[in-house]
């Protein structure tokens, strides 16, 4: 199980910070505790509830054996994001979210595939021999496709499901997965507007602990959810052999 999270750890990463009250959104009220020096602070039992929902969400879904795509291109969130979502083999944005990512994905999957390709080309000893501009243009090619998809080469359709930071940064990631029904997890500051996010997670969405924070808990989550399908295909497996076995003792007992 992912270790417990409290409202003292969630207060401790500074994840009841919202923004100057003057910066709200309304739909935001129903999360929001108190005013304290005219910044909103969060209801840290809304947040812990909420997560819970999200997590338990989540495991399903990565349980069924699909993929959540991670997105955050805000400088506080990038490497934690980024790292996170390696470390589940998980595909994440990072860097400039490209229109259509998902509702143009054929697209995209050229790009890909274009990026693969020029992989292929830049091991081959042919690449030496190309003239040093036209070596220089691919390689310059190369880098700017990898920093744009490179944390999507492994998916080969369409995510489940994405985990974002800053909903008011990534509207446009937002607006895609709905347009898909694909649902949105998310972390919600009190800037921003939580009625188009199927799991809203109240949180303070700029500072680096509490993104931190939120992002590993969902992450063990994540994790246990893959192990526990591991576990569930090996005992289908054995389950199989057994199936197996059983039909071979009996065909023989027959003959």
């Amino acid at each position: 199980m992912a270790e417990k999270i409290t409202t003292e750890s969630l207060m401790d990463a500074g994840v009841h910070f919202g923004h100057l009250t003057r910066k709200w959104n309304p739909k935001m009220a129903e999360y929001i505790f108190m005013e304290n020096n005219g910044i909103h602070i969060i209801d840290l039992n809304k947040t812990l509830k909420n997560l819970e929902e999200a997590t338990f969400a989540l495991k399903n879904i990565v349980r069924s054996g699909r993929k959540i795509m991670f997105v955050a291109t805000k400088k506080q969130a990038k490497d934690i994001i980024a790292q996170e979502a390696t470390r589940l083999n998980m595909p994440f944005v990072t860097e400039r979210w490209l229109g259509g990512m998902l509702t143009n994905f054929a697209t995209i999957r050229k790009s890909l595939k274009k990026l693969a390709q020029i992989e292929k080309l830049m091991k081959d000893e042919a690449f030496n021999n190309l003239a040093k501009r036209e070596r220089l243009m691919i390689t310059r090619e190369k880098a700017k496709l990898e920093r744009l998809l490179g944390g999507i080469t492994d998916l080969n359709r369409l995510p489940a499901a994405l985990f974002v930071v800053d909903v008011k940064r990534e509207h446009i990631a937002v607006a895609e997965a709905q347009k898909l029904n694909i649902p949105v997890f998310a972390m919600v500051d009190t800037n921003s507007d939580p009625s188009n996010i199927d799991f809203p997670i109240p949180a303070n969405d700029d500072a680096f602990k509490s993104i931190s924070l939120i992002t590993g808990h969902i992450g063990k989550a994540i994790e246990e959810a893959l192990m526990e399908r591991k576990k569930d295909k090996e005992e289908a497996g054995m389950k199989k052999e057994e199936d197996e076995k059983r039909k071979v003792d009996e065909a023989v007992e027959e003959a």
